[in-house]
């Protein structure tokens, strides 16, 4: 049984983890940008299915795992970085076809590339592995029980603020489409995004294969 003392500060925490910029939000802001309020909640939508793989994860001992072997978060940052990229050239290549560009991609596909976004987040992946756990309290019960307690609380916390960055950045989009600015400016924007959290990605993998 959680203990219900640890909640308040918890929910403290993860608020200051899902609204600080992060791959999760940015990606979201950028496609609900580009695609509208429904875009930005299906990508929500998509984040929340990474957090199960993150939540069921920790409760199976992902901390302990991270710890034995820490390059495996290298590893991590390198395919983000590398999947990033490749959403910024398709971003790229779909500006060369303005009329196909603004439509929105299948539910399928927006839903699939926001959960490997959130699988690849290296800031999700450390904080359920070394911050979660600081949670857990001993003699109230299953481990197991508690850390998939506080994931759900995480997972829940995080749609609902992922939903609200969604639909504001998609109203904000179609607020500037309204202004006929819409279109290859929120494309490049898009594309811009990608590519930055990509760099980041990488400056952050060779930082630590050279520290």
């Amino acid at each position: 049984m959680l203990d219900p003392a640890v909640l308040p500060a918890f929910v403290v925490a993860v608020l200051v983890v899902t609204i600080a910029p992060g791959p999760d939000n940015t990606y979201i802001a950028a496609v609900a940008l580009r695609h509208g309020p429904r875009a930005g909640v299906i990508s929500a939508l998509g984040m929340a299915c990474g957090m199960v793989v993150h939540v069921a994860a920790a409760a199976l001992g992902l901390a302990a795992l991270l710890r034995l072997n820490p390059e495996i978060i290298t590893v991590i940052q390198l395919v983000g970085a590398a999947y990033l990229g490749w959403l910024t050239v398709e971003t790229v290549r779909g500006l060369r076809t303005p009329s196909e560009s603004e439509v929105l991609p299948q539910t399928g596909t927006v839903l699939v590339r926001a959960t490997v976004t959130n699988l690849t987040n290296p800031k999700v992946i450390l904080f359920f592995a070394a911050f979660l756990p600081g949670f857990v309290v001993p003699g109230h019960g299953s481990t197991v029980l508690q850390m998939l307690t506080l994931g759900t609380v995480f997972l829940v916390v995080g749609l609902i603020c992922d939903t609200v960055i969604g639909i504001t950045a998609g109203r904000l989009g179609r607020a500037l489409d309204s202004r006929g600015r819409a279109g290859t400016v929120l494309g490049v924007l898009a594309a811009c995004v990608y590519a930055v959290l990509a760099l980041i990605l990488l400056a952050e993998a060779f930082r630590t294969i050279a520290s």
